[in-house]
């Protein structure tokens, strides 16, 4: 009996600590989406539109996955309808960030490697298509996924109660293939964006100089945080599967290791948007000092 009082206290813990890191970052976000859209020039200005677009991104993902984190330590079951809204909301947001980071990425090696065509390539009319193909690109994994759930599930299946999972979706191991080889194939375009833009913008910056190399090597910083941010929210298309595993060895290491992946996958790359664009974009920190002290802060 102690020993089950000690595992309780061990989960609530754990529970608490992700309930006060998630309280944290969506009040920051908050903050930086406010601050977003206080200024007509952050909302007609491509980076800091797709900027906005990863934080609410991040916002639902990071309130959904806490509501399904504590569903899943206390064992409460849901309905497989209910469970199948909460996938989709999940499964969509997964990607957006990734594709959104991506498209950022994309926006840098213009305004760095084509300057003189990123006012026509990158206005507000291109984000807001571009915002459009970011979910359209993150809703494919969802949709394929769901169409062989569809296609396998019965009608007796869906007022069932069960612990929300996305494993619940999944009836014979050629579904599980297909999902883990869409995962790959994102992650592997995506890698190959970063590697290009990245290259792309070191030659130009060995061949700038002066002012024109400082900004380039600025803009090379930000594609490189980008690129380690996106290889976190990468990474945790892998989780599923190595948990999977582990459950079928041990399930105390696989709850060890799921709440090690939560944090380290899930939140560490949402946490990193404020910090990219919210802290080093010196236009962007100015607003949002000006925000933080309600407006008394002024540029002199």
């Amino acid at each position: 009996m102690a020993a089950n009082d000690s595992s309780v206290y061990k989960i609530n813990e754990k529970v608490i600590l992700v309930q006060v890191v998630v309280a944290l970052f969506l009040c920051i976000n908050i903050v930086l989406i406010t601050t977003f859209f206080r200024k007509d020039f952050f909302y007609t200005t491509m980076r800091y539109i797709l900027f906005a677009v990863t934080l609410m991104s991040d916002c639902l993902f990071l309130l959904v996955t806490d509501i399904v984190l504590i569903l899943s330590y206390f064992r409460f079951t849901i309905q497989i309808w209910l469970c199948l809204f909460i996938y989709v909301v999940l499964s969509v947001y997964t990607f957006v960030t990734p594709v959104a980071l991506t498209a950022m990425v994309l926006e840098r090696n213009v305004a760095i490697c084509m300057p003189l065509r990123h006012g026509e390539l990158c206005s507000t009319r291109s984000a807001r298509h571009c915002i459009l193909i970011i979910h359209s690109i993150s809703s494919l994994p969802c949709i394929a996924v769901l169409s062989m759930f569809f296609a396998s599930a019965t009608y007796s299946f869906y007022p069932q109660g069960r612990v929300c999972s996305v494993e619940i979706f999944v009836f014979h191991a050629w579904q599980g293939h297909l999902r883990s080889a869409i995962n790959q194939l994102f992650f592997l375009m995506m890698c190959i964006t970063i590697v290009f833009s990245y290259v792309k913008i070191m030659k130009v910056a060995k061949a700038a100089s002066g002012q024109d190399r400082k900004s380039t090597g600025r803009g090379l910083r930000t594609v490189a945080l980008h690129a380690f941010q996106l290889l976190l929210c990468c990474i945790q298309l892998w989780c599923p599967f190595i948990e999977n595993a582990l459950l079928r060895i041990n399930f105390k290491l696989y709850v060890e290791i799921r709440f090690f992946d939560y944090i380290m996958f899930y939140l560490a790359p949402r946490c990193l948007s404020p910090l990219i664009y919210g802290l080093r974009d010196d236009m962007f920190f100015l607003a949002l000092k000006s925000s933080a002290l309600c407006g008394l802060y002024k540029k002199r």
